[in-house]
């Protein structure tokens, strides 16, 4: 099977996302498996929550257990009455059903959408049709953003700022890799925050910013790229919970951005290397509950129980989050279920600080 109807696009373009599906398929595979550099990132961030779980357990006299020998993120807390499970990030609280329904993107959207909570504009179609994509991204006239409909997450398979159709092809060879249907929707403007639910109550909120490198007026952009990713496996969890790809993602960036990757930036130019956010750095991310109205943190929460989480991450962009979200031209864009600590991860001294809110949460509530 082929990415493209040859019968419905052009032969050439047919041809490029062909091609394209294969580097993607390989790139999916060798991300899957990993380098050593990857292996090591993925043994780092699991010593991390263990830490995390651990020292949050140690806070609230609750009792932890190593439930295998053989594999040492899994763990037993029971707090007062309540039992949790957990390995890494991912805990007991929602069930397969809940994980399901939020891995399905499309239909998330139409349940926020039910409920009056602000959604980009969107079409869902096969990673194949595009001239539906074509004819959307037209339509639309501004900048859009392809991902793949379901099964996925942490930014794999997504393009953001996709404005031609030349990028388009690529963009849905891109996510095709990992789903055989996409979703291409409008990029909404604005700043990145990550709102934290469980039970509907906001643990925490952070804003998220891309990752950027500085340059020096002597190296090269992958030469930056690579002293960044040697910065980030020696200063441990405390710099960074993973490396920079030097992928389509990031040339598509940068090329946006009118840079390449053999172009030496002058002394104190910053340059973005990436759109979608989940590479960054602990630095890149920094409190942000202060500045979200009552409107926003409302909209936060019912997308979380639109899809009936209980801990929740909802990924909201809004160019103004003093002012309701429909106001400030902003949207809800994904929620995301066994959410990750390490955005809010803001104080290297306190890594358990997540996981200890969610403790004191399950003893407050009634078993």
């Amino acid at each position: 099977m082929t990415i493209f109807d040859l019968q419905a696009v052009p032969r050439p373009v047919a041809d490029k996302g062909m091609k394209l599906l294969v580097v993607y398929q390989k790139a999916r595979r060798r991300r899957r498996f990993g380098s050593a550099a990857g292996r090591f990132m993925v043994k780092r961030r699991a010593a991390f929550y263990r830490q995390a779980w651990e020292d949050a357990a140690r806070d609230t006299g609750a009792t932890l257990t190593h439930l295998d020998p053989a594999d040492a993120s899994l763990l037993e807390i029971s707090i007062d009455q309540r039992r949790l499970l957990v390995s890494d990030h991912v805990t007991s609280l929602d069930d397969p059903v809940t994980l399901e329904v939020a891995g399905n993107k499309p239909l998330v959207y139409r349940l926020m959408q039910e409920r009056g909570v602000p959604i980009p504009r969107h079409v869902v179609c096969s990673a194949g049709d595009l001239a539906t994509a074509q004819e959307f991204l037209r339509a639309l006239g501004r900048p859009c953003v392809v991902k793949p409909a379901w099964g996925t997450g942490a930014g794999r398979g997504v393009t953001a700022g996709v404005r031609e159709s030349r990028d388009l092809v690529g963009a849905l060879a891109a996510a095709a890799a990992w789903c055989s249907q996409v979703i291409v929707e409008e990029q909404v403007p604005g700043n990145n925050y990550r709102l934290l639910y469980l039970d509907g109550r906001l643990l925490d909120a952070i804003c998220r910013r891309p990752p950027v490198v500085t340059g020096d007026g002597r190296h090269t952009l992958r030469q930056l790229i690579a002293g960044e990713n040697r910065r980030r496996i020696e200063g441990g969890m405390a710099a960074s919970q993973t490396l920079i790809p030097i992928d389509r993602e990031l040339r598509h960036t940068l090329r946006a951005g009118g840079h390449r990757l053999r172009d030496v930036p002058a002394a104190g130019r910053v340059v973005q290397l990436r759109t979608v956010i989940n590479d960054n750095r602990r630095e890149d991310n920094r409190p942000a509950a202060a500045e979200l109205c009552a409107a926003v943190i409302e909209s936060g929460a019912v997308a979380a129980r639109a899809v009936g989480a209980r801990l929740a991450g909802v990924d909201i962009i809004t160019p103004d989050a003093a002012r309701p979200l429909a106001e400030a031209g902003g949207a809800v864009i994904e929620v995301n279920t066994t959410p990750g600590h390490y955005h809010h991860f803001t104080d290297p001294a306190d890594p358990g600080r997540i996981a200890r809110l969610i403790l004191e949460h399950l003893r407050e509530v009634s078993p």
